[in-house]
């Protein structure tokens, strides 16, 4: 299953999202894959502690964080969610992004790395992210992709 088809299947497309708290941030994408039942409620913390404990290395100069935490902290199936702020921030120190796309493995399987890639190639789109950006309705967001 594609990256757009796990997004539209989780109902995980947020816009416009006002939020200058990374912790927040990473609350808001992981609550609709637990609401759906793609994560545990601890997959989040866990996503948050090991940003403390490690930094936001996942987060690239383009302005798109990708944050995640191990299988085993509380992925039930593969998942992901798409947050874009209005107004970029940093995470724990780091550059600042504006496009969060928190995802859940259950193992590296295909799907996962498809997924991945998928969001590499938009990161080398500028006009893709752009697009991204400007997205007002899902809709136009499920057309992007």
């Amino acid at each position: 299953m594609s990256i757009k088809q796990l997004l539209i299947e989780a109902n995980a497309i947020q816009l416009g999202v006002k939020e200058q708290d990374w912790q927040r941030v990473i609350t808001l994408a992981a609550q609709p894959l637990v609401t759906q039942g793609y994560i545990e409620a601890s997959y989040c913390q866990a996503v948050i502690n090991n940003t403390l404990a490690h930094g936001a290395y996942y987060v690239f100069d383009e302005g798109i964080a990708i944050p995640h935490a191990r299988p085993e902290c509380g992925v039930i199936k593969d998942c992901f969610s798409l947050v874009v702020l209005d107004q970029p921030i940093a995470f724990q120190g780091s550059e600042k992004a504006d496009i969060v796309i928190l995802f859940g493995a259950t193992s590296s399987d295909d799907h996962i790395e498809a997924g991945l890639r998928a969001i590499v190639e938009w990161l080398d789109n500028p006009q893709t992210m752009a697009k991204l950006r400007a997205a007002t309705q899902r809709q136009q967001v499920v057309e992007i992709l």
